[in-house]
């Protein structure tokens, strides 16, 4: 199977389709004290996850800027982070940083495989190669050399960790296309899961990035790094932005760096940043952007660049309500 190069809109996509997940990454932890010590760091509920669970989580510093997002779940004997590759470095500095005071190993898994499987008929792709195949109630299936994740959203997916050269073999010897990980993101922007990016890390507290719109914020668990700022943007009512799923058509190529603009009254005004976005070859954009949090689908919403491309406010899957 080689590596489709076409960047395919939503409709277009096919109704079983592999992606290969080239820029995420896993740091694991290992060791007596990993989940003692993990839970001490990230904003999710580590001790309450079921051992076959998965979790969304923020990893922050003391001041409750996020280093990653990330989704959580076991593999093998360790708790698995899986994250953009763009931010994992971040995160695993800080976190050895402070794991040398707890009996666990912290590691960037530089040679597992990671991909996924998704589409209309991507569980039942997966029953016949494997009869076994996570669901919403059990969520993470491990096999010998390797694990398959279920990923909640609208399109279905599953992602697969484990011994690469297994991996790339399966997919290998599949008649199905290969896409690369800007799909992946399309998928994610698409179900308003976070995509950082290097710029975005130490820039938002999770609840800019709606973190607890989809379940990666405990505010029942005992302390960790970043907590108090947590706490207070949602007890004191002091965030003023979230995130938001855009969607436009242009012919020009659109870049993480341009800029959004707003209209108010006869006027343009800056309205936010960019996260992430995905550019379809047909000129479909899907755009991930931090904005104020009184943006909905009547805001008038531009490109700098392209004044004339309609930006539209798409629905999130969830509610941004407390």
């Amino acid at each position: 199977m080689t590596l489709s190069q076409k960047n395919p809109s939503l409709p277009d996509l096919p109704q079983v389709f592999a992606i290969a997940l080239s820029g995420t990454n896993a740091i694991t932890l290992s060791g007596e004290e990993k989940t003692k010590y993990l839970q001490g760091q990230v904003t999710c509920d580590v001790d309450a996850m079921a051992e076959n669970g998965v979790s969304f989580g923020a990893h922050c510093d003391a001041k409750g800027k996020m280093f990653s997002l990330f989704r959580l779940f076991n593999y093998k004997d360790k708790h698995l982070l899986l994250m953009p590759s763009a931010v994992a470095g971040a995160s695993l500095k800080e976190l050895q940083k402070f794991g040398v005071f707890a009996k666990t190993d912290i590691t960037l898994e530089q040679e597992l495989g990671i991909f996924a499987l998704a589409g209309e008929h991507a569980a039942n792709w997966l029953t016949a190669a494997f009869g076994d195949i996570p669901n919403p109630q059990n969520q993470n299936i491990t096999f010998d050399d390797f694990n398959i994740v279920y990923v909640k959203g609208a399109i279905p997916r599953f992602v697969l960790v484990g011994r690469k050269d297994k991996l790339q073999k399966l997919f290998e010897n599949a008649d199905i296309p290969l896409y690369g990980q800007s799909v992946w993101h399309m998928l994610e922007i698409l179900d308003g899961v976070p995509v950082m990016s290097e710029p975005a890390i130490s820039k938002y507290v999770p609840q800019m990035l709606n973190v607890q719109a989809i379940g990666g914020i405990s505010f029942t668990k005992g302390c960790y790094l970043g907590q108090e700022t947590v706490a207070r943007m949602k007890y004191l009512g002091r965030n003023k932005k979230a995130m938001y799923t855009l969607a436009t058509q242009s012919d020009q190529l659109v870049d993480i760096d341009d800029k959004l603009i707003k209209k108010v009254g006869e006027n343009w005004r800056g309205a936010g940043d960019i996260i992430n976005l995905y550019q379809a070859d047909n000129g479909d954009v899907y755009i991930q952007a931090v904005l104020a949090n009184d943006t909905n689908e009547q805001t008038v919403l531009g490109l700098e660049k392209d004044k004339d491309a309609a930006v539209e406010v798409n629905p999130l899957p969830y509610s941004l309500e407390d």
